[in-house]
């Protein structure tokens, strides 16, 4: 998954106060003012790296107040990648070669600390949210269990990275998979899953390519989607 997300500048120190991440999220404006993001890695060996990684401390006092023109807010992107060991990527201190990505971490920061789920969907509910998973409706995987912390589905006490930035201006953009509603009907032929509520342009996306399942073939990608709207491969290329 890549968030991508626009204006561009530095920004100036700011600090505020987090909340108790244990404590009910009923007041989504507090969500909004204070949100620790999760940045997460799945090990491929099951290994969870345990470090945590709290850039929001700065991110959302900024952007609930602390600036007020579109100049002094940064470019914001976001990389998640699955089965990935934490020295993996050369900044890291790995073998392989990753030259895009060392130029992002020498003209930006590198965070040393960060938690990870063990499992897509609820590392990806927690990246978007700054929430523990099983707050947002996302404990295990995108089954509905019928409890409140396992539905499957992004709640609706769920505010995302993108609905806040875009409340203060910016241009969201997402690629990659979602993986964070159960709702596949129209490749299913579930009549009930139907719903794109919580695809990612009514989570907060003003654009979005990519895929809403889990998995799926490089080559022939299920779940395929511009926008809203499902999409084949141009190509058997693809």
């Amino acid at each position: 998954m890549t968030v991508s997300i626009a204006p561009a500048a530095r920004v100036p120190p700011a600090t505020t106060t987090v909340p108790d991440p244990l404590a009910p999220r009923e007041d989504r404006a507090l969500q909004r003012q204070a949100v620790i993001a999760i940045l997460f890695v799945n090990n491929p060996e099951g290994i969870v790296v345990r470090h945590i990684l709290l850039f929001a401390c700065a991110l959302f006092c900024t952007i609930t107040g602390c600036m007020t023109t579109t100049r002094d807010r940064p470019n914001i992107i976001v990389i998640l990648a699955d089965d990935m060991g934490f020295s993996d990527i050369s900044p890291y201190g790995g073998e392989i070669r990753t030259p895009s990505l060392d130029r992002l971490a020498a003209g930006g920061l590198r965070f040393t600390e960060f938690y990870n789920s063990a499992r897509c969907c609820p590392t990806r509910a927690s990246l978007l949210t700054g929430l523990y998973p099983h707050q947002t409706g996302v404990g295990h995987m995108t089954g509905d269990d019928g409890l409140p912390g396992y539905r499957g589905d992004l709640n609706e006490q769920s505010v995302t990275i993108a609905q806040t930035l875009k409340e203060a201006g910016y241009r969201t953009y997402m690629s990659g998979k979602w993986h964070v509603t159960g709702h596949l009907g129209y490749w299913t032929g579930d009549s009930t899953k139907t719903s794109t509520h919580n695809w990612p342009l009514q989570r907060g996306f003003d654009k979005f390519y990519g895929t809403i399942i889990g998995a799926g073939s490089f080559y022939d990608p299920v779940t395929l989607t511009e926008g809203n709207t499902p999409i084949e491969p141009d190509s058997g290329e693809y």
